[in-house]
């Protein structure tokens, strides 16, 4: 059993837009701390045995300039790579490139903080009417879903592949997402978002993610 609360509660989440070269990017962040060793997480990570123990099948080669493929998903380039403590890459995917850094950093011997930044030019990805009607919710969901499936993992448990796609459908799986796009319309929020309008578009998130009606919120 997931405690989704648990979970969801680990992590922090952020929503900016930074200026990088005079192009405008929207960042969302995920950071969680695992109990488990930098150099295990590291393997965790970016091991082709490990990655697909907690996420999707992967090939190609994953080294500096390497190119690499997640079965049924996104490719890209390695870009960085500073073992065992960042890595960058781009995820390519629809048709459209953004950008994936990760960082990890010794809390102590048997804790590991590890942060996800996710960047895409403003406009791209479906453009900002996709980002308007669905907010940060869109990606965030799936990549709620990738750091539980990386905490399960270390703790020696497993959301995938198979398991992961029934606990999805499960009644749990699905209450995993209505949290989980309500709290990045909270960080969208924080980001300065308006209440109305984030909270509109985590709805259109999770129904379109569940075919589900959205229950109405309760102040």
């Amino acid at each position: 059993m997931v405690h989704i609360n648990a979970q969801l509660d680990a992590v922090d989440r952020a929503v900016t837009t930074e200026d990088r070269d005079g192009e405008t990017f929207r960042v969302q962040t995920v950071a969680q701390t695992y109990p488990a060793p930098i150099d295990d997480v590291w393997d965790a990570l970016t091991s082709i045995e490990r990655i697909p123990r907690w996420f999707l099948p992967v090939s190609g080669e994953l080294r500096l300039g390497g190119r690499y493929q997640l079965e049924g998903n996104a490719s890209g380039t390695v870009e960085s790579c500073d073992a065992p403590h960042s890595f960058g890459i781009t995820w390519e995917f629809g048709g459209g490139t953004t950008w994936l850094d990760v960082r990890l950093t010794e809390v102590d011997a048997e804790h590991t903080r590890v942060q996800l930044e996710h960047s895409a030019r403003a406009g791209d990805i479906g453009g900002d009417e996709m980002w308007e009607q669905f907010g940060p919710s869109a990606t965030g969901i799936g990549w709620d879903q990738t750091i539980l499936g990386l905490a399960e993992h270390l703790k020696g448990g497993s959301l995938t592949p198979e398991g992961g796609a029934e606990w999805v459908a499960s009644e749990e799986g699905v209450r995993f997402m209505r949290e989980s796009a309500d709290r990045w319309a909270a960080a969208d929020v924080a980001s300065g978002a308006d209440p109305e309008v984030a909270r509109a578009a985590a709805d259109r998130t999770y129904a379109a993610y569940t075919g589900a009606e959205p229950a109405p919120h309760m102040d």
